[in-house]
């Protein structure tokens, strides 16, 4: 870590501070896909919807990294994939980047899922996330194939899991 200290929280999933940072990632990842997205229908949309939509009741742990004056600065969840532990909804605010926050959470959803059993940690990324995929790959993440439910309406995301 470095010398601009921070904790993770564990919170519920309908923590406002949660819902905040999940919906600055939606507006940031509207960005970067929206041209890539353009040419969609609008029933492909609500599918690619459907397939991207966080249940809570899947939900194992919400954190939240919270700098040390209590601002939220990072966010992810674990939640149980049918059979699997993914990790989804990682976002570290721009003004806290390049201090861990990321590997710190990541590491964090990957010591949960061990605890739990899990026999790997999987997660589906893009192209348009360099930075994403530079932390995953830093982090011992491994390309995989295209998992489920993303395999119809984002056959071209890149997955990767971290064996346990």
């Amino acid at each position: 870590m470095s010398d601009l200290a921070f904790r993770i929280e564990s919170v519920d999933v309908d923590d406002p501070r949660a819902v905040e940072l999940r919906g600055i990632l939606d507006d940031d990842l509207d960005e970067r896909y929206r041209e890539a997205d353009a040419d969609d229908t609008p029933a492909f949309a609500a599918k690619r919807a459907a397939a991207l939509a966080v249940h809570p009741e899947q939900i194992v742990a919400t954190l939240l990294a919270i700098d040390a004056d209590d601002t939220p600065i990072g966010h992810v969840m674990l939640r149980r994939l049918g059979d699997e532990w993914e990790l989804k909804r990682l976002i570290v605010r721009d003004t806290a980047r390049r201090r861990g926050v990321g590997r710190a959470l990541t590491a964090r959803v990957v010591d949960l899922a061990r605890r739990g059993g899990a026999p790997r940690v999987i997660l589906q990324s893009g192209r348009m996330q360099p930075e994403s995929l530079r932390m995953y790959a830093a982090s011992g993440f491994t390309p995989i194939p295209v998992y489920e439910p993303y395999v119809e309406t984002m056959p071209r995301s890149l997955c990767f899991e971290y064996v346990l």
